[in-house]
């Protein structure tokens, strides 16, 4: 587990990726923000967290649990979804706009960029 990275993970450099081929410009993990936020764009108060399906308990068929120590698991997932809806709640209230992508959204990379480029217009 301690291998497992939080920053520069493969989901998170693609999405950085995207961001900057399209002309958009950002800071990386602001530590002055609540979570952290993986992508953030100081001028126009937006936020990006790129979320691992698995680690963040997404519905996908990447997000499912382990089949065994469900003892351990479970409550670990829960905590880390419980904090990541906490954090967004915490940026919202400061008046900043947050978009998740997650993992399994990669692969459909066209519906992405309109999507990123959607909420950085707005």
């Amino acid at each position: 587990m301690r291998h497992i990275r939080s920053k520069n993970t493969v989901p998170e450099l693609a999405v950085r990726k995207l961001v900057y081929s399209l002309g958009y410009r950002y800071r990386l993990h602001s530590k002055k923000l609540p979570g952290h936020p993986d992508l953030v764009f100081g001028s126009r108060k937006k936020a990006i967290f790129v979320h691992g399906c698995f680690w963040h308990a997404h519905t996908c068929s990447k997000g499912q649990p382990p089949k065994s120590r469900l003892d351990y698991w479970i409550p670990k997932l829960e905590n880390n979804k419980k904090r990541d809806e906490k954090n967004v709640k915490k940026l919202e209230e400061m008046g900043w706009k947050v978009y998740v992508v997650w993992q399994c959204e990669i692969k459909n990379i066209k519906n992405l960029e309109l999507e990123l480029i959607s909420f950085l217009n707005n």
